[in-house]
């Protein structure tokens, strides 16, 4: 079974207007709402090409039983743990008139120990046993940088693959507990870094230093430029065929469940890649924090390679 983590989901509402402006009262043409998060969104990937998974995390108040009631209506299992606090609302703007987007992130509720207490007991005796525990996303107030790393620990004690998909200390830290992948994008691989990087021989070299530590593969996020994939045996790019982007929320997500779909059907790499960057790619087609549909992906699946990078 597939897991994935959530522990700072949002309820995201994107909000259409057709001119904003301000100073002024404007008008929202349309409004979608969605349960948002990135764990939660590979949830609703995986869900969507035909999967099954089950999400965890921490919801709260009357927008948090919006968020899992959204996802059971999607027909994703979930199992939260409940808190005090209210789960956060993100709100995204898209000015039609213009084309342009902005978001409002809110910080989030702040969890109490015993409400991590609860959940981290919770994942100890998760059943049926984990094949895939896929952590994604920032943290909420009240809980330290380690927890990564002390998840992917004991996540590797029930056999589980640890898949990492985070940002600053929490990242670096969880690295250190070696999980079986991590995939971020280039921007935070340079912060990881510190520095940017000037060349992909730069890169790679960078991301080979990592698998020498003991971490079995990478995938970094390259845009439109794809998926680079690094392993010991192989350095590979998966490249897809170029659209029109809507909105790349979300891309990232559904690239990690791609991966993980099409690996836990017994796929090659070379074809897990083309998963990924098939269903990154039909996610920026849709509008808002929405994610891709599976004709998109099958479609654009067609048109998706993957090239060995030789240095």
């Amino acid at each position: 079974m597939i897991y994935t983590l959530t522990l700072n989901p949002a309820l995201d509402r994107t909000l259409i207007v057709e001119n904003l402006s301000f100073e002024d009262t404007n008008k929202v043409s349309q409004e979608l709402r969605y349960a948002g998060g990135k764990g939660i969104d590979v949830s609703r990937v995986i869900n969507e090409l035909g999967g099954e998974s089950i999400a965890l995390g921490f919801v709260g108040g009357y927008d948090g039983m919006e968020l899992e009631g959204r996802l059971i209506n999607e027909g994703i299992t979930c199992d939260f743990t409940k808190i005090v606090e209210e789960t956060r609302i993100n709100i995204f703007i898209k000015n039609e008139k213009g084309g342009e987007r902005t978001s409002l992130h809110a910080k989030g509720p702040e969890i109490s120990p015993s409400e991590l207490a609860i959940l981290y007991n919770k994942i100890k005796e998760i059943h049926p046993t984990p094949s895939w525990f896929v952590m994604s996303g920032s943290l909420p107030l009240g809980i330290s940088n380690n927890i990564y790393a002390q998840l992917t620990r004991l996540m590797k004690t029930r056999g589980a693959k640890v898949f990492l998909d985070s940002d600053g200390r929490p990242f670096k830290k969880g690295i250190e507990a070696l999980p079986h992948a991590i995939k971020p994008n280039i921007f935070e691989i340079e912060r990881l870094r510190g520095k940017p990087f000037k060349t992909t021989k730069a890169l790679i070299t960078f991301g080979k230093k990592l698998l020498s530590k003991g971490i079995p593969f990478i995938m970094i996020s390259l845009g439109e430029k794809g998926i680079l994939f690094l392993s010991e045996k192989e350095n590979l790019q998966a490249i897809p065929p170029k659209v029109t982007v809507r909105s790349t929320v979300g891309a990232g997500d559904s690239s990690v469940a791609g991966f993980i779909f099409a690996y836990e059907r017994g796929e090659s790499i070379r074809n897990c890649l083309k998963m990924a960057v098939a269903c990154g790619t039909a996610t920026v087609l849709t509008p808002g924090t929405a994610l891709c549909r599976k004709k998109d992906v099958e479609r654009i699946l067609k048109k998706c390679e993957v090239t060995r990078i030789h240095l």
